[in-house]
């Protein structure tokens, strides 16, 4: 579980709902200070347990780089509306909604201003282009729009390699940070594990108060002992017992049976990043340093960083993703 330092939004950061004709979705924006967006935009997916306010340290520095930048809440999570039922945490469900929001986030209106930009704060009512393409995803983006950079964090790496295996035309570049090839191992999967043996045999209606149990017996108490401020303790309480019980056993379940897709993730011949913190507690450095070999992908290791770079080194992560994001589009424009 990510947790924040601090929940005030920065300058040029402000909350919306970005809505699609799979449903809305909770996020954060960022625009450059001038408010042109030079740059192609790019879209930040959160992991496990956590919400967009996990990227809220490094939203501002990477606009300043002249681009939109998106954090989301995945469905379920958070201030997301959660799914219908267990199927719509799939990983192929999860990444169908992501490419929906990456389809409304590419897209610009005639007079080169983004559909998403709207004087009511939404981020734009998505359109329908076509039917639509593998697991359910939005069709291909259209000639003129924009391509995204796409992030994805811990489980959120999970949900957007499945996108990108789907959609790899509308991804200008993808990120996988402090995320692995597959399958959560090692002592976070054991703890993972035990969880979902406590939430598995309870009935869908008592999810709810045996999530609150978990929280009040024993995340908190560990937060308090971490010496977490108690402002952040109420919000991680909050966005714990607001985010969808079903979602959260579901997407567990999810985490702790992927399949490695490396080997298909490399085929697509997109540009990749694999970052980590030396410290990462979730894959092992080593795990995602042998995938980042694999993929054939750029890797930066963050020194003094554990699983969560964009909390516990914001300006280093923001600067390492900008500089990847303007080569890749520098390369791209002298072919």
């Amino acid at each position: 579980m990510s947790t924040p330092r601090t929940l005030r939004l920065p300058d040029g950061v402000r909350r919306i709902t970005v809505e699609t004709a799979r449903g809305p979705f909770a996020a954060l924006e960022a625009l450059p200070a001038a408010g042109v967006a030079e740059r192609q935009p790019a879209l930040l997916v959160p992991g496990y347990t956590g919400s967009k306010e996990d990227f809220l340290p490094v939203l501002g520095p990477l606009a300043r780089a002249g681009r939109r930048v998106v954090a989301i809440d995945m469905r379920g999570q958070y201030e997301s509306p959660a799914a219908a039922d267990a199927d719509g945490y799939s990983l192929a469900a999860l990444a169908a909604d992501a490419a929906m929001i990456a389809d409304t986030l590419s897209a610009y209106q005639g007079d080169g201003a983004y559909q998403g930009d709207s004087p009511d704060g939404l981020a734009g009512q998505h359109r329908d282009h076509g039917p639509a393409g593998p697991h359910g995803h939005a069709g291909r983006a259209r000639p003129g729009a924009h391509h995204i950079h796409l992030l994805g964090h811990s489980f959120g790496g999970l949900v957007a390699q499945e996108l990108l295996l789907a959609q790899a035309a509308r991804i200008r570049s993808h990120t996988m940070m402090s995320s692995g090839p597959g399958a959560l191992t090692g002592p976070r999967a054991a703890v993972l594990r035990a969880v979902l043996s406590r939430l598995e045999p309870v009935p869908p209606d008592g999810l709810s108060a045996e999530v609150k149990r978990l929280w009040d017996t024993q995340l908190e108490p560990a937060a308090v002992a971490d010496g977490v401020p108690a402002d952040i303790i109420d919000f991680l309480r909050t966005r714990m017992l607001r985010s969808c019980p079903t979602g959260l056993w579901s997407m567990g379940r999810g985490l702790l049976g992927c399949p490695d897709r490396t080997s298909a993730l490399a085929a697509t011949g997109a540009p990749l990043l694999v970052v980590y913190g030396e410290n990462d507690d979730a894959w092992a450095p080593s795990i995602q340093d042998d995938m980042a070999q694999r993929l054939g992908a750029q890797r930066v290791c963050i020194p003094g960083a554990a699983h969560s770079p964009a909390v516990e080194a914001p300006e280093t992560a923001a600067s390492i993703l900008t500089t990847f994001w303007n080569s890749v589009e520098t390369t791209r424009r002298r072919r």
